[in-house]
């Protein structure tokens, strides 16, 4: 499986842009799939993830209220959808598939994807 992560860019504070992971060699239609980011000097972090059927979603604190996970089952495709960026929201993003149908956390992460670059002007 190969997954990429596509959609960085730069935007203004306040600005919004969407990511999308895509796969190859597989489709991951009942799997979990999360989003992490990384920015230099700092671990890695939990953004968001979203269930099998789309019927659980999850995120992390500094996000919430703010970024939207979704999936397209027919592209293949998870998306995360983030609004009201903030500069501390720079970093690479990365998606990641996991073997479970629910997620639990970045352990249970069986696939990762090149990341995005994000990077937010104040």
């Amino acid at each position: 499986v190969q997954l990429q992560a596509s959609g960085g860019g730069l935007v203004q504070a306040g600005g919004s842009l969407r990511l999308s992971c895509s796969a190859s060699g597989r489709t991951f239609s009942n799997n979990a799939v999360g989003w992490f980011r990384q920015a230099p000097g700092k671990e890695r972090e939990f953004v968001a993830a979203i269930s099998w059927r789309s019927d659980s979603t999850s995120y992390g604190d500094s996000v919430k209220g703010r970024f939207t996970v979704s999936r397209d089952h027919a592209k293949n495709t998870v998306y995360l959808q983030m609004n009201s960026l903030k500069p501390e929201d720079t970093a690479v993003y990365l998606c990641a598939v996991s073997l479970k149908p629910y997620y639990s956390d970045a352990r249970g992460m069986r696939y990762w994807g090149k990341g995005t670059q994000v990077t937010v002007s104040s």
